[in-house]
């Protein structure tokens, strides 16, 4: 039997509510089920990151791998699809997916090291690089900027907790830029923990949470992890640097995800943290 974390557990339900309950009863069978079907053994403890379980693993002829579990939602539902497009491009290799279940089989990375374990500047190159080696065209299947933007200018409109003059700019964004915006793969969740240290490549992006839409929309995580508020402009600038971007897209995108996140963080116990960050991007790039 797999245990699962208690601190895994605890922090999805709060989130997620009765459907991460529904969800985490089932893990167990899930993961025999796939140890059976692509003839498995654990090789270790489960690991987490904030909506999946990672099984360290063995393969019949002994090769490492990861069984990797999500709880099934728009993010994750397309996150197989997003690897095998990339097919190992600065990521993590796909190597079997059961995509009902939101279950992956996944190349195994040194999950002791990540970007957050190097030098920031370095750290803050090598992502971005890899944001721009990773955006390519996006499978018609993955959902899209302009259509999450024409859901958040309503939202926006509706908000009343953050300052009118924020919210005003991110409506003006998301209906002037939205619906023009690129079909190009975007990872709504690159950060320095989400790059570990691989063999094939130095560094391999985990976890991506893909849309479709203009790369430039993809680097607030960046920007609160390792949260830093007075350096918050000279990083974004670094990343656009690194990456080939436009710097007045990703400030426009940037207040966009930021007011985003910012709603979320306020309408979730437990993340005031997070609502403080992005206030501060927010402010920053606006």
């Amino acid at each position: 039997m797999i245990e699962i974390p208690e601190e895994f557990a605890s922090s999805l339900v709060r989130w997620e509510g009765e459907p991460a309950r529904q969800w985490l009863s089932r893990v167990p069978e899930l993961f025999a089920k796939y140890l059976e079907v692509w003839d498995l053994r654990p090789d270790g403890a489960p690991m987490h990151g904030a909506v999946g379980l990672v099984l360290p693993v063995r393969g019949a002829d002994e090769s490492p791998a990861v069984l990797k579990l999500s709880l099934p939602s728009p993010e994750t539902e397309h996150e197989w699809l997003t690897l095998s497009t990339w097919d190992g491009r600065g990521a993590v290799r796909l190597l079997d997916h059961g995509a009902g279940d939101s279950a992956l089989l996944l190349e195994r990375l040194d999950a002791d090291r990540s970007l957050e374990d190097i030098e920031l500047d370095e750290a803050v190159r090598i992502a971005g690089e890899l944001l721009r080696r990773q955006a390519v065209p996006a499978p018609p299947e993955i959902r899209t900027l302009a259509g999450l933007a024409e859901r958040w200018a309503e939202e926006f409109a509706a908000e009343t907790r953050i300052p009118r003059r924020l919210l005003d700019a991110g409506i003006e964004v998301c209906t002037q830029l939205g619906p023009v915006s690129r079909r190009l793969i975007v990872n709504q969740d690159l950060h320095f923990e989400n790059v570990l240290a691989g063999e094939r490549e130095p560094w391999l992006v985990i976890d991506p949470k893909a849309v479709a839409g203009d790369p430039e929309f993809g680097l607030t995580p960046l920007l609160w992890n390792q949260f830093d508020g007075p350096g918050v402009g000279r990083r974004l600038a670094a990343l656009v640097d690194a990456a080939g971007l436009d710097l007045d897209l990703a400030r426009a995108w940037t207040l966009v995800s930021a007011l985003e996140n910012w709603t979320w963080a306020l309408d979730t116990e437990g993340e005031q943290e997070m609502a403080d960050m992005v206030e501060v991007i927010a402010h920053t790039v606006c």
